[in-house]
C-alpha cells in the first residue's frame, strides 16, 4: 500500500459510514439509554498547548489503528423526552442537559449536534478548543472542534445491535474480545523531547506524564468490553 492509499484508508469514508445503537434500561427502568457508537479507522497524532504557545505537534503520540467512540442519549420512559446526553472523551466523558445542547434545526429542532475533536475523536457539544490537563498551568492536550463534513445518523445510517426486551439478535462481532487494532510502540519521552525541544525539561516531563495518563498507543477493545455496556457512564 503506497502513501496515498494509506492516507485514504486512515481518513475513512464518511459517505458510507454508519453508527451502531445499543438500547438499555437504566435507573430502575425509569429511562432508556441510547448508546450511539461509531468506529474510526485511525486515531491521529495529538497536539499540546503550553502557556502562550498555541499548538505543539507531538509527533506520533496518540496515533493508533481502530478507535471506538460513542455518545449516549438518556430518554424518559414516561414522556419520551430527551433528558441528558453523554459525550465520551477519551477514557471518561461529560454529561450535558438537553436544554444546553445545540440542535441541527436550531432551537426548534430535536436532533442534537455532536462535534468530534480533530485526530482524537473525543465528542463535545460545541465548537472550540478544550484543554485536557492542568488548566492553572496552561499545559494540556488540545481537543479542537470545528464545523466540517457532517454525518447524518438518520434513516439508513444507523443499526440497532443490542436492545433489552426487544427481539434484536446481537451481532457476532460484539463478542470480539481482542483489541481493534495493533499496538503502536513508541518512546513517549523521546517523542516529546524532540517535538517540544524548545520547552524546559520540567515542562517536558510534566507533559510526558499527562500524555501517559490521557492517551493510549493501541487500538481499543470493542463496545461490549467496556464498563458502560451494562453500567452507567464514567464522568471526567
Amino acid at each position: 500500500m503506497d502513501g496515498n492509499q494509506r492516507e485514504k484508508v486512515k481518513k475513512g469514508d464518511l459517505t458510507g459510514a454508519k453508527v451502531y445503537v445499543q438500547a438499555k434500561p437504566m435507573l430502575g427502568g425509569m429511562v432508556t439509554d441510547l448508546v450511539v457508537m461509531i468506529f474510526y479507522l485511525f486515531n491521529g497524532p495529538a497536539h499540546a498547548k503550553v502557556g502562550l504557545i498555541p499548538s505543539i505537534p507531538l509527533g506520533k503520540i496518540g496515533e493508533h489503528v481502530g478507535d471506538w467512540e460513542h455518545v449516549m442519549l438518556r430518554v424518559s420512559n414516561f414522556s419520551g423526552e430527551l433528558l441528558r446526553m453523554y459525550f465520551s472523551q477519551h477514557s471518561a466523558g461529560t454529561w450535558v442537559d438537553a436544554s444546553r445542547l445545540e440542535y441541527l434545526d436550531g432551537d426548534g429542532g430535536n436532533r442534537p449536534v455532536v462535534y468530534a475533536s480533530q485526530h482524537g475523536h473525543a465528542f463535545y457539544p460545541n465548537v472550540g478548543t478544550v484543554l485536557q490537563g492542568n488548566m492553572s498551568l496552561g499545559i494540556g492536550i488540545q481537543n479542537d472542534c470545528a464545523r466540517g463534513s457532517r454525518l447524518d445518523t438518520g434513516a439508513g445510517r444507523c443499526e440497532v445491535v443490542s436492545a433489552e426486551y426487544l427481539d434484536v439478535n446481537e451481532l457476532a462481532w460484539l463478542g470480539f474480545e481482542r483489541e481493534w487494532g495493533p499496538r503502536e510502540v513508541y518512546d513517549i519521552g523521546r517523542e516529546i523531547n524532540y517535538a517540544a525541544r524548545i520547552l524546559p525539561r520540567s515542562v517536558r516531563e510534566r507533559l510526558a506524564k499527562l500524555v501517559e495518563k490521557v492517551l493510549v498507543g493501541e487500538g481499543p477493545t470493542g463496545p461490549k468490553m467496556h464498563g458502560n455496556w451494562r453500567n452507567d457512564e464514567r464522568e471526567a
